[in-house]
């Protein structure tokens, strides 16, 4: 991909005061993070993942559902952030740097982000690596241990089941993160959309704000997505390719 493919999606990224970036499942893959399905192999081969993600099936067999979980946390423990994490670390140290606001909404639920040195992502979806009480919410402390959990279902101090503090099917998604977000799309300037095949609801819809609300945006994916007629500017390859060269050119 030649310099002047990146030219002015660098510009306006340099030149924005406030951004917004969305990322999805894509940039997580690219770090070997297997997928919700994939996830399901070995001793999950006969489960649907689809029959564990719901607040009945924890209700049904709390030990199951965070067994599973608990193979999801450390399979995404075992991965490490990769080049496109870490450009958009590199993103917002340049854009705050420079005055400017930087939002970063992710689907993921893996911590990557965090790891790779975001300050404070939106995690929409929760995280895999946080866990809370099912009976008050409070999220346990100490976080879970690097191993395996010593019993399942592991217990609060209050003895109630503790349970991943992700957003199951049928749960609806975090109110103060639908906040942050809203509030950022309806003033950012830019709004980058990252490794998310822009399907699923309410995220799949943000671009689409962000183009009413008059930003522009990029599109980082392989494939077109069913937002890529509306965007600004369409970057097609892997985001731990596209991120870094667009950083580059942006700042550098």
């Amino acid at each position: 991909m030649d310099d002047q493919t990146f030219a002015q999606p660098a510009a306006a990224l340099r030149d924005a005061r406030s951004v917004v970036i969305l990322t999805g499942a894509g940039v997580s893959a690219e770090s070997g993070i297997p997928t919700f399905r994939d996830t399901m192999e070995g001793l999950w081969a006969s489960f649907d993942p689809q029959q564990l993600a719901t607040p009945e099936a924890f209700a049904r067999d709390p030990g199951l559902v965070t067994r599973w979980y608990d193979h999801r946390r450390l399979g995404c423990a075992a991965c490490e952030p990769n080049p496109g994490h870490l450009a958009l670390a590199r993103m917002e140290r340049e854009i705050c740097a420079l005055g400017g606001e930087f939002t970063l909404l992710t689907q993921n639920v893996d911590g990557l982000h965090r790891r790779a040195g975001s300050a404070d992502p939106v995690e929409l979806h929760g995280s895999v690596m946080t866990w809370r009480c099912s009976e008050t919410g409070e999220a346990v402390t100490p976080p879970p241990p690097p191993a395996p959990w010593p019993g399942f279902p592991p217990k609060s101090p209050s003895g109630a089941p503790v349970r991943p503090d992700v957003v199951w099917f049928g749960e609806a998604l975090p109110e103060e993160a639908l906040e942050r977000s809203f509030d950022a799309l309806s003033s950012c300037d830019l709004l980058v959309s990252v490794g998310t095949s822009a399907v699923v609801y309410p995220a799949a819809g943000f671009i689409e704000v962000a183009v009413a609300n008059g930003a522009r945006t990029i599109e980082v994916n392989p494939k077109d997505t069913p937002m890529t007629p509306i965007v600004t500017w369409a970057l097609r390859g892997p985001s731990a390719g596209i991120l870094p060269l667009l950083v580059e050119r942006a700042f550098d």
